[in-house]
């Protein structure tokens, strides 16, 4: 029936004691060793990527420090320059205010001078005027 070969056994087994060891030469600790340098690998990378958040968290604060900065700054130019620009409108509502009453002044000096020389030539016509108001009286 069933014939067992002793030999045939043994060279089976010795194949596959050699098959094992060749596998495991050639496959399974290359492929170990390729496990354990990318695990190494991911470790590596997850360390200097902590390393660079922690730096990045740093370079923001840096950041915004120089953004506060630049904008207390451009608020100090504005508020220079708005400063500048009302004491210049100032400056110049005063100067024609000034030049308006001087103007307003002189026309008021010249009124009252036309005024007065009015009255002058109304006095001495007066006695002309009584005259033609009596004329026109005796006419009627």
């Amino acid at each position: 029936m069933l014939d067992l070969n002793l030999g045939l056994m043994l060279f089976v087994l010795v194949v596959f004691f050699s098959l094992l060891f060749l596998l495991n030469q050639m496959l399974y600790k290359p492929l170990l060793k390729f496990m354990d340098d990318r695990d190494n690998s991911i470790a590596n990378d997850l360390k200097n990527a902590k390393e660079m958040a922690g730096n990045s968290d740093e370079l923001h604060a840096k950041a915004d420090a120089i953004l506060a900065d630049a904008k207390a700054e451009a608020n100090t130019v504005r508020e220079k320059a708005v400063n500048e620009a009302k004491a210049l409108a100032d400056s110049k509502i005063e100067s024609k205010t000034k030049e308006l009453d001087s103007k307003y002044q002189s026309f008021v000096d010249e009124l009252a001078n036309n005024k007065e020389e009015l009255q002058k030539s109304l006095s001495t016509q007066l006695p002309l005027f009584k005259e033609s108001l009596k004329a026109k009286m005796g006419n009627l």
